[in-house]
Protein backbone atom coordinates (compact mmCIF):
# COMPACT_ATOMS: atom_id res chain seq x y z
CA UNK A 1 0.00 0.00 0.00
CA UNK A 2 0.86 3.38 -1.22
CA UNK A 3 1.92 5.04 2.69
CA UNK A 4 0.60 8.32 1.09
CA UNK A 5 -2.92 6.11 0.46
CA UNK A 6 -3.09 6.57 4.67
CA UNK A 7 -2.96 9.89 4.85
CA UNK A 8 -6.16 11.71 4.95
CA UNK A 9 -6.77 14.66 2.33
CA UNK A 10 -9.99 16.04 4.06
CA UNK A 11 -12.78 18.13 2.15
CA UNK A 12 -11.38 19.33 -1.27
CA UNK A 13 -11.35 23.43 -1.70
CA UNK A 14 -10.55 25.29 -4.77
CA UNK A 15 -7.17 27.35 -5.11
CA UNK A 16 -6.02 29.66 -7.85
CA UNK A 17 -2.98 27.90 -9.90
CA UNK A 18 0.00 29.89 -9.50
CA UNK A 19 2.94 28.53 -11.39
CA UNK A 20 6.04 30.22 -11.25
CA UNK A 21 5.54 32.29 -7.94
CA UNK A 22 8.12 32.87 -5.50
CA UNK A 23 6.36 32.01 -2.70
CA UNK A 24 3.44 29.51 -2.78
CA UNK A 25 -0.07 31.43 -2.74
CA UNK A 26 -2.58 28.98 -1.37
CA UNK A 27 -6.07 29.19 0.12
CA UNK A 28 -4.89 26.84 2.76
CA UNK A 29 -3.30 27.98 6.53
CA UNK A 30 0.35 27.57 7.27
CA UNK A 31 0.95 26.29 10.35
CA UNK A 32 4.67 25.39 10.32
CA UNK A 33 6.44 28.63 8.87
CA UNK A 34 9.73 27.75 9.97
CA UNK A 35 9.75 25.45 7.19
CA UNK A 36 9.70 26.39 3.23
CA UNK A 37 9.60 23.51 1.14
CA UNK A 38 10.61 22.68 -2.55
CA UNK A 39 9.58 19.41 -3.89
CA UNK A 40 12.14 18.27 -6.91
CA UNK A 41 10.09 17.44 -10.21
CA UNK A 42 13.32 15.29 -11.41
CA UNK A 43 12.49 11.57 -11.76
CA UNK A 44 8.90 11.87 -10.05
CA UNK A 45 6.92 13.74 -12.36
CA UNK A 46 4.76 16.48 -12.69
CA UNK A 47 1.52 14.61 -11.62
CA UNK A 48 2.59 13.38 -8.64
CA UNK A 49 4.75 16.50 -7.48
CA UNK A 50 1.47 18.70 -8.29
CA UNK A 51 -0.43 16.01 -6.11
CA UNK A 52 1.97 16.19 -3.03
CA UNK A 53 2.64 19.97 -2.75
CA UNK A 54 -1.40 20.13 -2.86
CA UNK A 55 -1.20 17.49 0.22
CA UNK A 56 1.33 18.91 1.68
CA UNK A 57 -0.33 22.72 1.56
CA UNK A 58 -3.55 21.24 2.76
CA UNK A 59 -1.67 19.44 6.00
CA UNK A 60 -0.24 23.37 6.69
CA UNK A 61 3.15 22.89 5.43
CA UNK A 62 4.14 25.84 3.29
CA UNK A 63 5.70 24.56 -0.46
CA UNK A 64 6.99 27.01 -2.95
CA UNK A 65 5.93 26.04 -6.51
CA UNK A 66 9.79 27.47 -7.65
CA UNK A 67 13.25 27.14 -5.52
CA UNK A 68 13.74 30.64 -3.87
CA UNK A 69 15.81 32.21 -1.36
CA UNK A 70 13.30 31.14 1.32
CA UNK A 71 13.81 27.63 0.36
CA UNK A 72 14.48 25.89 3.90
CA UNK A 73 13.95 21.99 2.43
CA UNK A 74 14.54 20.45 -0.76
CA UNK A 75 12.52 17.34 -0.47
CA UNK A 76 13.06 14.66 -3.66
CA UNK A 77 12.03 10.99 -4.53
CA UNK A 78 14.61 8.57 -6.02
CA UNK A 79 17.30 11.07 -5.62
CA UNK A 80 21.11 10.97 -4.03
CA UNK A 81 22.12 14.13 -2.45
CA UNK A 82 24.29 14.50 -5.18
CA UNK A 83 21.80 14.33 -7.39
CA UNK A 84 20.18 17.07 -6.29
CA UNK A 85 23.60 19.16 -6.22
CA UNK A 86 23.73 18.30 -9.95
CA UNK A 87 20.27 19.58 -10.76
CA UNK A 88 20.91 23.04 -8.86
CA UNK A 89 23.87 23.64 -10.63
CA UNK A 90 22.60 22.79 -13.99
CA UNK A 91 19.82 25.31 -13.06
CA UNK A 92 22.94 27.83 -12.36
CA UNK A 93 21.27 28.60 -8.64
CA UNK A 94 23.88 28.56 -5.64
CA UNK A 95 22.81 26.26 -3.07
CA UNK A 96 22.73 27.69 0.64
CA UNK A 97 24.99 25.28 2.75
CA UNK A 98 22.31 25.08 5.31
CA UNK A 99 19.54 23.75 3.08
CA UNK A 100 18.39 20.22 3.93
CA UNK A 101 18.09 17.76 1.13
CA UNK A 102 15.66 15.09 2.20
CA UNK A 103 13.97 12.00 1.01
CA UNK A 104 10.08 12.11 0.38
CA UNK A 105 9.84 9.59 3.13
CA UNK A 106 10.29 12.67 5.59
CA UNK A 107 7.47 14.50 4.13
CA UNK A 108 5.23 11.23 3.59
CA UNK A 109 6.12 10.72 7.29
CA UNK A 110 5.21 14.74 8.27
CA UNK A 111 1.87 14.22 6.58
CA UNK A 112 0.75 11.39 8.58
CA UNK A 113 1.83 13.02 11.62
CA UNK A 114 0.02 15.77 10.99
CA UNK A 115 3.56 18.06 11.68
CA UNK A 116 7.01 17.92 11.06
CA UNK A 117 8.90 14.86 12.37
CA UNK A 118 12.36 14.72 13.64
CA UNK A 119 14.92 14.76 10.75
CA UNK A 120 16.68 11.02 10.88
CA UNK A 121 20.11 9.72 9.39
CA UNK A 122 17.43 7.56 7.10
CA UNK A 123 15.59 10.37 5.59
CA UNK A 124 18.97 12.92 4.26
CA UNK A 125 20.16 12.93 1.25
CA UNK A 126 23.75 11.50 1.04
CA UNK A 127 26.16 13.60 -0.63
CA UNK A 128 29.32 11.09 -2.02
CA UNK A 129 32.91 12.40 -1.13
CA UNK A 130 34.73 13.11 -4.35
CA UNK A 131 32.00 13.28 -6.74
CA UNK A 132 31.13 16.73 -7.35
CA UNK A 133 29.50 16.97 -10.70
CA UNK A 134 31.48 18.33 -13.63
CA UNK A 135 31.42 22.17 -14.02
CA UNK A 136 28.90 23.63 -15.94
CA UNK A 137 29.93 26.86 -18.47
CA UNK A 138 28.30 30.00 -16.82
CA UNK A 139 27.32 28.06 -13.99
CA UNK A 140 28.48 28.88 -10.57
CA UNK A 141 30.21 26.56 -8.21
CA UNK A 142 27.29 24.94 -6.10
CA UNK A 143 29.06 24.42 -2.67
CA UNK A 144 27.87 20.52 -0.82
CA UNK A 145 24.92 21.25 1.63
CA UNK A 146 26.71 20.34 5.44
CA UNK A 147 25.92 16.56 5.10
CA UNK A 148 27.88 14.24 7.63
CA UNK A 149 30.29 11.65 5.52
CA UNK A 150 29.05 8.16 6.34
CA UNK A 151 31.44 6.99 9.51
CA UNK A 152 33.38 3.72 9.73
CA UNK A 153 31.81 3.11 12.89
CA UNK A 154 28.54 2.18 13.08
CA UNK A 155 27.87 3.62 16.56
CA UNK A 156 28.27 6.77 14.38
CA UNK A 157 25.63 5.57 11.69
CA UNK A 158 21.94 5.26 11.92
CA UNK A 159 20.73 1.89 11.31
CA UNK A 160 17.20 0.84 11.22
CA UNK A 161 15.26 -2.03 9.86
CA UNK A 162 14.48 -0.53 6.37
CA UNK A 163 17.23 -1.63 4.85
CA UNK A 164 17.44 -0.44 1.03
CA UNK A 165 20.74 -2.79 -0.29
CA UNK A 166 19.08 -5.79 0.90
CA UNK A 167 20.21 -8.12 -2.07
CA UNK A 168 23.94 -7.08 -1.28
CA UNK A 169 23.74 -7.73 2.29
CA UNK A 170 22.25 -10.27 2.70
CA UNK A 171 24.94 -12.03 0.34
CA UNK A 172 27.58 -10.40 2.04
CA UNK A 173 26.16 -12.05 5.38
CA UNK A 174 26.24 -15.65 4.24
CA UNK A 175 29.76 -14.97 2.75
CA UNK A 176 30.31 -13.75 6.80
CA UNK A 177 28.40 -16.60 8.08
CA UNK A 178 30.56 -19.08 5.91
CA UNK A 179 33.95 -17.09 7.04
CA UNK A 180 32.90 -17.52 10.71
CA UNK A 181 32.18 -21.29 10.19
CA UNK A 182 35.45 -22.16 8.70
CA UNK A 183 37.08 -19.26 11.81
CA UNK A 184 38.16 -16.80 8.67
CA UNK A 185 38.20 -13.96 11.72
CA UNK A 186 39.60 -11.35 9.11
CA UNK A 187 37.22 -11.94 6.01
CA UNK A 188 34.42 -12.30 7.83
CA UNK A 189 34.62 -8.91 9.86
CA UNK A 190 35.42 -7.49 6.75
CA UNK A 191 32.37 -8.79 5.09
CA UNK A 192 30.15 -7.99 8.31
CA UNK A 193 31.70 -4.53 8.24
CA UNK A 194 30.61 -4.09 4.43
CA UNK A 195 27.14 -5.72 5.30
CA UNK A 196 26.77 -3.33 8.21
CA UNK A 197 27.49 0.33 6.40
CA UNK A 198 25.34 -0.92 3.82
CA UNK A 199 22.41 -1.38 5.94
CA UNK A 200 22.85 1.73 7.19
CA UNK A 201 22.31 3.46 3.93
CA UNK A 202 19.61 6.32 3.05
CA UNK A 203 19.44 5.14 -1.04
CA UNK A 204 19.69 2.04 -2.58
CA UNK A 205 22.92 0.73 -4.81
CA UNK A 206 22.05 0.78 -8.07
CA UNK A 207 25.56 1.61 -9.79
CA UNK A 208 28.89 1.28 -8.92
CA UNK A 209 29.28 5.15 -8.59
CA UNK A 210 26.63 5.24 -5.63
CA UNK A 211 29.86 3.10 -3.74
CA UNK A 212 32.20 5.71 -4.21
CA UNK A 213 32.97 7.15 -0.86
CA UNK A 214 31.38 4.68 1.05
CA UNK A 215 33.88 3.40 3.92
CA UNK A 216 34.53 -0.25 4.68
CA UNK A 217 34.13 -1.33 1.08
CA UNK A 218 37.06 -3.15 -0.17
CA UNK A 219 38.23 -4.77 -3.60
CA UNK A 220 36.88 -7.78 -2.57
CA UNK A 221 33.40 -6.54 -1.40
CA UNK A 222 33.16 -4.14 -4.61
CA UNK A 223 33.81 -7.12 -6.84
CA UNK A 224 30.43 -8.74 -5.47
CA UNK A 225 28.77 -5.71 -5.46
CA UNK A 226 29.38 -4.90 -9.16
CA UNK A 227 28.67 -8.56 -10.16
CA UNK A 228 24.96 -8.22 -8.33
CA UNK A 229 24.17 -5.05 -9.97
CA UNK A 230 25.48 -7.23 -13.75
CA UNK A 231 23.61 -10.61 -12.72
CA UNK A 232 21.18 -9.86 -9.74
CA UNK A 233 22.90 -12.28 -7.90
CA UNK A 234 26.28 -13.55 -6.49
CA UNK A 235 28.10 -16.17 -7.68
CA UNK A 236 30.23 -16.37 -4.81
CA UNK A 237 27.10 -16.63 -2.30
CA UNK A 238 25.48 -18.56 -4.47
CA UNK A 239 28.32 -21.06 -4.34
CA UNK A 240 28.88 -20.77 -0.39
CA UNK A 241 24.80 -21.97 -0.42
CA UNK A 242 25.24 -25.30 -2.46
CA UNK A 243 28.74 -25.89 -0.65
CA UNK A 244 27.93 -29.30 1.61
CA UNK A 245 30.40 -27.97 4.54
CA UNK A 246 28.69 -25.28 4.78
CA UNK A 247 25.19 -27.10 4.81
CA UNK A 248 26.44 -29.26 7.24
CA UNK A 249 27.37 -26.78 9.24
CA UNK A 250 24.49 -24.56 9.21
CA UNK A 251 22.18 -27.59 9.77
CA UNK A 252 24.38 -28.90 13.07
CA UNK A 253 24.93 -25.48 15.02
CA UNK A 254 21.43 -24.81 14.35
CA UNK A 255 20.77 -27.79 17.19
CA UNK A 256 20.92 -25.81 20.68
CA UNK A 257 24.24 -26.47 22.31
CA UNK A 258 25.92 -27.14 19.57
CA UNK A 259 28.89 -25.36 18.27
CA UNK A 260 31.71 -25.38 15.34
CA UNK A 261 34.07 -28.13 17.21
CA UNK A 262 30.99 -30.48 17.19
CA UNK A 263 29.97 -29.62 14.07
CA UNK A 264 33.87 -30.30 12.71
CA UNK A 265 33.75 -33.30 14.26
CA UNK A 266 30.64 -34.72 12.92
CA UNK A 267 31.61 -33.46 9.27
CA UNK A 268 34.47 -35.13 9.82
CA UNK A 269 32.90 -38.72 10.66
CA UNK A 270 30.55 -38.07 7.82
CA UNK A 271 27.17 -36.86 8.93
CA UNK A 272 25.17 -35.24 6.86
CA UNK A 273 22.16 -35.05 8.67
CA UNK A 274 20.67 -34.46 12.20
CA UNK A 275 18.39 -37.87 11.94
CA UNK A 276 21.66 -39.99 11.39
CA UNK A 277 23.87 -38.38 13.92
CA UNK A 278 21.04 -38.88 16.80
CA UNK A 279 20.32 -42.97 15.78
CA UNK A 280 24.64 -43.44 15.82
CA UNK A 281 24.46 -45.11 19.00
CA UNK A 282 28.39 -44.17 19.68
CA UNK A 283 28.25 -40.71 20.13
CA UNK A 284 27.59 -39.18 23.67
CA UNK A 285 25.30 -35.67 23.81
CA UNK A 286 25.53 -33.30 26.41
CA UNK A 287 22.11 -32.33 28.16
CA UNK A 288 21.57 -29.11 26.37
CA UNK A 289 22.17 -30.88 22.83
CA UNK A 290 20.04 -33.66 23.94
CA UNK A 291 17.28 -30.50 24.75
CA UNK A 292 18.27 -28.87 21.60
CA UNK A 293 17.47 -32.29 19.53
CA UNK A 294 14.35 -33.14 21.68
CA UNK A 295 12.68 -29.74 21.18
CA UNK A 296 14.38 -28.78 17.85
CA UNK A 297 11.56 -28.30 15.67
CA UNK A 298 10.43 -25.32 18.08
CA UNK A 299 13.43 -23.68 18.70
CA UNK A 300 14.83 -23.56 14.89
CA UNK A 301 11.24 -21.73 14.15
CA UNK A 302 11.80 -17.82 14.88
CA UNK A 303 10.12 -16.33 18.16
CA UNK A 304 7.53 -14.02 17.19
CA UNK A 305 6.55 -10.67 18.82
CA UNK A 306 3.37 -11.80 19.97
CA UNK A 307 5.17 -14.85 21.31
CA UNK A 308 8.11 -12.82 22.73
CA UNK A 309 5.71 -10.11 24.40
CA UNK A 310 3.76 -13.27 26.03
CA UNK A 311 7.62 -14.22 27.36
CA UNK A 312 8.37 -11.41 28.92
CA UNK A 313 4.97 -11.04 30.89
CA UNK A 314 5.67 -14.57 32.73
CA UNK A 315 9.32 -13.48 32.95
CA UNK A 316 8.32 -10.25 35.03
CA UNK A 317 5.42 -12.64 36.79
CA UNK A 318 8.14 -14.42 37.92
CA UNK A 319 10.69 -11.97 38.98
CA UNK A 320 8.38 -9.67 41.03
CA UNK A 321 7.16 -12.39 42.92
CA UNK A 322 10.57 -12.77 44.49
CA UNK A 323 11.65 -9.27 44.00
CA UNK A 324 8.81 -6.77 43.62
CA UNK A 325 11.16 -3.74 42.88
CA UNK A 326 13.19 -5.56 40.33
CA UNK A 327 13.33 -4.20 36.94
CA UNK A 328 12.91 -6.65 34.17
CA UNK A 329 13.70 -5.77 30.32
CA UNK A 330 13.91 -7.45 27.08
CA UNK A 331 16.87 -6.63 24.81
CA UNK A 332 18.13 -8.24 22.12
CA UNK A 333 16.76 -7.77 18.56
CA UNK A 334 13.24 -7.31 19.61
CA UNK A 335 14.45 -4.16 21.85
CA UNK A 336 15.49 -3.06 18.22
CA UNK A 337 12.33 -3.43 17.49
CA UNK A 338 12.70 -6.66 15.43
CA UNK A 339 9.40 -8.45 14.70
CA UNK A 340 11.26 -12.25 14.97
CA UNK A 341 14.20 -13.51 16.71
CA UNK A 342 15.77 -17.20 17.72
CA UNK A 343 15.59 -16.40 21.35
CA UNK A 344 14.71 -13.76 24.31
CA UNK A 345 16.79 -12.11 26.18
CA UNK A 346 16.23 -9.83 29.46
CA UNK A 347 18.11 -8.24 31.60
CA UNK A 348 17.14 -7.78 35.72
CA UNK A 349 17.97 -5.54 38.02
CA UNK A 350 16.98 -3.91 41.53
CA UNK A 351 17.73 -0.73 43.12
CA UNK A 352 17.08 -2.21 46.11
CA UNK A 353 18.41 -6.34 46.48
CA UNK A 354 20.92 -7.07 48.77
CA UNK A 355 24.17 -9.27 47.06
CA UNK A 356 22.51 -11.94 48.31
CA UNK A 357 19.25 -11.26 47.09
CA UNK A 358 20.61 -10.45 43.50
CA UNK A 359 22.53 -14.05 43.52
CA UNK A 360 19.54 -16.13 44.59
CA UNK A 361 16.56 -14.91 42.21
CA UNK A 362 17.40 -16.65 39.27
CA UNK A 363 17.35 -19.97 41.55
CA UNK A 364 14.19 -19.02 42.79
CA UNK A 365 12.85 -18.20 39.63
CA UNK A 366 13.90 -21.41 37.46
CA UNK A 367 12.53 -23.35 40.70
CA UNK A 368 9.28 -22.12 40.61
CA UNK A 369 8.69 -22.75 37.10
CA UNK A 370 9.89 -25.83 37.40
CA UNK A 371 7.19 -26.56 39.91
CA UNK A 372 4.64 -25.44 37.88
CA UNK A 373 6.11 -27.77 34.43
CA UNK A 374 7.29 -24.69 32.28
CA UNK A 375 10.94 -25.42 32.87
CA UNK A 376 12.28 -27.31 29.90
CA UNK A 377 15.91 -26.68 30.23
CA UNK A 378 18.11 -24.63 32.56
CA UNK A 379 21.50 -23.86 32.66
CA UNK A 380 22.96 -21.48 35.18
CA UNK A 381 26.14 -19.63 34.68
CA UNK A 382 27.35 -18.46 38.28
CA UNK A 383 28.69 -14.62 38.72
CA UNK A 384 32.00 -14.48 38.62
CA UNK A 385 32.03 -10.07 38.58
CA UNK A 386 34.33 -10.26 41.95
CA UNK A 387 36.54 -10.89 39.11
CA UNK A 388 36.03 -7.95 37.52
CA UNK A 389 38.70 -5.16 37.28
CA UNK A 390 38.70 -3.03 34.08
CA UNK A 391 37.01 -4.08 30.85
CA UNK A 392 37.97 -6.49 28.47
CA UNK A 393 40.35 -5.57 25.74
CA UNK A 394 38.42 -8.15 23.88
CA UNK A 395 35.22 -6.62 21.55
CA UNK A 396 33.99 -10.62 21.71
CA UNK A 397 34.37 -11.28 25.53
CA UNK A 398 31.82 -12.63 27.92
CA UNK A 399 30.46 -10.06 30.50
CA UNK A 400 31.06 -11.80 34.87
CA UNK A 401 27.10 -11.10 35.29
CA UNK A 402 24.89 -14.48 36.34
CA UNK A 403 22.99 -15.68 33.75
CA UNK A 404 20.32 -18.46 33.16
CA UNK A 405 20.25 -19.79 29.48
CA UNK A 406 16.31 -21.80 28.81
CA UNK A 407 14.31 -23.73 26.98
CA UNK A 408 10.61 -22.66 28.86
CA UNK A 409 7.37 -23.73 27.63
CA UNK A 410 5.23 -21.05 26.63
CA UNK A 411 1.16 -22.20 26.67
CA UNK A 412 -0.03 -20.95 23.20
CA UNK A 413 -3.29 -19.37 25.41
CA UNK A 414 -0.72 -16.94 26.58
CA UNK A 415 -0.36 -15.60 23.00
CA UNK A 416 -2.30 -12.36 21.89
CA UNK A 417 -2.13 -13.46 18.38
CA UNK A 418 -3.72 -15.75 15.80
CA UNK A 419 -0.40 -16.45 14.13
CA UNK A 420 1.89 -17.48 16.88
CA UNK A 421 3.78 -20.40 15.33
CA UNK A 422 2.26 -23.20 16.89
CA UNK A 423 1.88 -26.22 15.34
CA UNK A 424 -1.19 -28.24 15.11
CA UNK A 425 -2.91 -30.23 17.96
CA UNK A 426 0.28 -28.88 20.39
CA UNK A 427 -1.17 -26.51 22.83
CA UNK A 428 2.54 -25.27 23.49
CA UNK A 429 5.34 -24.08 22.10
CA UNK A 430 9.83 -24.41 23.41
CA UNK A 431 11.16 -20.97 23.55
CA UNK A 432 14.74 -20.18 24.49
CA UNK A 433 15.27 -17.86 26.70
CA UNK A 434 18.60 -15.67 28.22
CA UNK A 435 17.88 -14.07 31.92
CA UNK A 436 20.72 -11.92 32.75
CA UNK A 437 21.44 -10.44 36.26
CA UNK A 438 23.31 -7.57 36.86
CA UNK A 439 24.30 -5.29 39.55
CA UNK A 440 22.26 -1.84 39.69
CA UNK A 441 25.16 0.38 38.85
CA UNK A 442 25.99 -1.51 36.20
CA UNK A 443 22.73 -1.44 34.40
CA UNK A 444 22.99 0.71 32.02
CA UNK A 445 25.97 -0.50 30.44
CA UNK A 446 24.84 -3.76 30.80
CA UNK A 447 21.92 -3.04 28.73
CA UNK A 448 23.92 -0.97 26.13
CA UNK A 449 26.06 -4.25 25.89
CA UNK A 450 22.88 -7.06 25.71
CA UNK A 451 20.64 -4.71 23.33
CA UNK A 452 23.21 -5.14 20.17
CA UNK A 453 23.34 -5.38 17.46
CA UNK A 454 26.89 -7.93 17.48
CA UNK A 455 28.35 -5.27 14.59
CA UNK A 456 27.19 -2.22 16.43
CA UNK A 457 28.10 -3.58 19.97
CA UNK A 458 31.65 -4.38 17.96
CA UNK A 459 32.18 -0.93 16.82
CA UNK A 460 31.35 0.79 20.08
CA UNK A 461 33.94 -0.50 21.63
CA UNK A 462 36.43 -0.41 18.47
CA UNK A 463 35.51 3.33 18.76
CA UNK A 464 36.56 4.19 22.46
CA UNK A 465 39.52 2.31 22.20
CA UNK A 466 40.76 3.88 19.10
CA UNK A 467 38.83 6.80 19.01
CA UNK A 468 38.49 7.99 22.47
CA UNK A 469 41.53 6.02 24.61
CA UNK A 470 39.05 4.65 26.50
CA UNK A 471 37.92 0.98 27.49
CA UNK A 472 34.21 -0.07 27.39
CA UNK A 473 32.45 -3.31 28.05
CA UNK A 474 28.71 -4.60 29.16
CA UNK A 475 30.78 -3.89 32.83
CA UNK A 476 32.18 -0.65 32.58
CA UNK A 477 34.05 2.57 30.90
CA UNK A 478 37.32 3.24 31.73
CA UNK A 479 39.17 6.09 30.83
CA UNK A 480 42.92 5.22 30.05
CA UNK A 481 44.04 8.90 29.90
CA UNK A 482 42.71 10.00 33.37
CA UNK A 483 42.93 6.51 34.65
CA UNK A 484 39.56 6.54 35.96
CA UNK A 485 35.75 4.75 36.27
CA UNK A 486 33.13 6.72 34.41
CA UNK A 487 29.69 6.12 35.70
CA UNK A 488 26.78 6.32 33.87
CA UNK A 489 22.73 6.26 35.00
CA UNK A 490 21.72 5.86 31.45
CA UNK A 491 22.80 4.85 27.67
CA UNK A 492 22.73 8.20 26.40
CA UNK A 493 25.20 9.24 29.66
CA UNK A 494 27.53 6.72 28.15
CA UNK A 495 27.17 8.14 24.54
CA UNK A 496 28.17 10.84 26.32
CA UNK A 497 31.08 9.88 27.86
CA UNK A 498 32.07 9.10 24.26
CA UNK A 499 31.37 11.62 22.55
CA UNK A 500 28.34 10.37 20.66
CA UNK A 501 25.35 11.05 19.59
CA UNK A 502 22.84 9.43 21.08
CA UNK A 503 21.44 6.28 19.03
CA UNK A 504 18.26 4.66 19.66
CA UNK A 505 17.82 1.42 20.31
CA UNK A 506 15.96 0.80 16.95
CA UNK A 507 18.79 2.36 15.32
CA UNK A 508 21.25 0.24 16.19
CA UNK A 509 20.56 -2.86 13.67
CA UNK A 510 24.16 -3.09 11.69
Amino acid sequence: MDPLQAVHLGPRKKRPRQLGAPVASTPYDIRFRDLVLFILEKKMGTTRRAFLMELARRKGFRVENELSDSVTHIVAENNSGSDVLEWLQLQNIKASSELELLDISWLIECMGAGKPVEMMGRHQLVVKRNSSPSPVPGSQNVPAPAVQKISQYACQRRTTLNNYNQLFTDALDILAENDELRENEGSCLAFMRASSVLKSLPFPITSMKDTEGIPCLGDKVKSIIEGIIEDGESSEAKAVLNDERYKSFKLFTSVFGVGLKTAEKWFRMGFRTLSKIQSDKSLRFTQMQKAGFLYYEDLVSCVNRPEAEAVSLLVKEAVVTFLPGALVTMTGGFRRGKMTGHDVDFLITSPEATEDQEQQLLHKVTDFWKQQGLLLYCDILESTFEKFKQPSRKVDALDHFQKCFLILKLDRGRVHSEKSGQQEGKGWKAIRVDLVMCPYDRRAFALLGWTGSRQFERDLRRYATHERKMMLDNHALYDRTKRVFLEAESEEEIFAHLGLDYIEPWERNA
